[in-house]
């Protein structure tokens, strides 16, 4: 089968059928995938406060994205007309040149503990380090099920800050959530050390929680797409000119990485992971030199090929929070087949990268509406 025509010319019900037999789904997955929303009333309260009813959007799956060489369905739920298009051709053109290949740096999040009131903050800084194993030992205490499992609080970190209202200690508590997202877990474990914390620095705490700058916990991807499967040196030279806008100006740069998200964001609202987090945590890296960057970076190899990459701050999880409690989305990560939050968080990230590639070849060789607008007006006219 094509992997662009013949499946978008398919009914909805023919794609369902053919991602069931694809993906391997039991009857009763199947039947879930036919309830509209997927999400009862009674499921829907237990997730969020003041619960009146629910929303549907589109899941649309991309095929055919290979990374580290294993070949995935990623489903993708958003609004927008052609983003799932988008990722799914960058994607095929990736897999004509042997896909994408990724890392991860490991399911490490930092959870924060402000302490204010202190007069020596760089002497205090001093005090929690002397007691690092002491605190670890607390806030493991917060989550003995976590620790079982091989992760929890690992290390102690600590920095002053002068600030109008004074001076501050800011301890730093990093922890391996393994295939959780671990939001509650790191905040429990900040909560826990706290009081410690204050009697150690004779400070006193405030903000206890997590940061969703995770910077400790990366994926990154890259792609080479030859020359001739672009399209020649011209769309390379394209391409590649696109970028530069993007790299110096933070205008451009801001749309570019709204399109990179409109890949990643996606799959992470299919797998029941949090949207804001990954994007508040996306936008932050863009901006880690102190100017505002493009999340991809696209650059000509010495054969003229063209050779990108993606390092995104992944915060993400299979275990827990709504990846539990919204049957839809545990039923998506089964489509995926991912076995871990590192494998999920690569998947994700290299969506993005394919959304730009795509994106960005467009843009270099005719422009989004000129490609996508009449097949839209086609689907309308239904």
């Amino acid at each position: 089968m094509d992997k662009t025509s013949d499946f978008s010319a398919m009914s909805a019900e023919e794609r369902r059928s053919y991602i069931a037999q694809t993906a391997g789904l039991s009857q009763k997955q199947q039947s879930l995938l036919c309830q509209e929303g997927g999400l009862s009333l009674e499921a829907a309260d237990s997730m969020i406060d003041n619960v009146i009813g629910t929303y549907s959007l589109p899941i649309g799956v991309v095929r055919g994205l290979v990374v580290n060489g294993k070949e995935y369905l990623v489903p993708m739920v958003c609004e927008e007309p052609w983003v799932v298009s988008c990722a799914e051709k960058g994607a095929e053109l990736a897999a004509r040149c042997g896909g994408f290949h990724a890392t991860y740096t490991g399911s490490i999040m930092i959870s924060q503990i402000q302490l204010t009131k202190i007069s020596n903050p760089r002497t205090a800084c001093l005090k929690v380090l002397e007691h690092k194993q002491e605190i670890l030992e607390l806030a493991n205490q917060a989550d003995p099920i976590l620790v079982s499992l091989g992760g929890g609080a690992f290390d102690v970190e600590a920095k002053p800050l002068d600030t109008e209202v004074g001076g501050m200690v800011i301890v730093q508590l990093l922890v391996d959530t393994k295939d959780a997202m671990g939001a509650n877990a790191v905040n429990t474990m900040a909560e826990k050390a706290a009081p410690l914390l204050s009697k150690i620095t004779g400070g006193k705490s405030y903000l206890r929680i997590l940061s969703n700058l995770a910077v400790h916990r990366l994926a990154r991807v890259g792609v080479s797409v030859s020359c001739d499967v672009l399209g020649g040196e011209e769309v390379v030279d394209g391409i590649l000119t696109a970028h530069a806008f993007a790299y110096h100006d933070p205008f451009r740069a801001c749309t570019s990485n709204k399109g990179t998200m409109n890949g990643a964001s996606p799959v992470a609202c299919a797998t029941g992971n949090d949207i804001r987090a990954l994007e508040a945590g996306a936008h932050a890296y863009a901006s880690r030199s102190g100017v505002y960057r493009p999340l991809t970076y696209w650059e000509r190899s010495v054969s003229g090929d063209l050779e990108g990459m993606i390092e995104l701050p992944m915060a993400v999880g299979i275990v827990g929070g709504t990846t539990k409690t919204h049957p839809m989305a545990g039923l998506l990560l089964s489509i995926m087949k991912v076995t871990s939050a590192a494998e999920l968080g690569m998947v994700i990230a290299a969506t993005g990268l394919a959304e730009n590639l795509w994106t960005l070849r467009t843009l270099a060789t005719g422009g989004l509406q000129a490609e996508f607008v009449p097949s839209l007006e086609r689907r309308l006219e239904q």
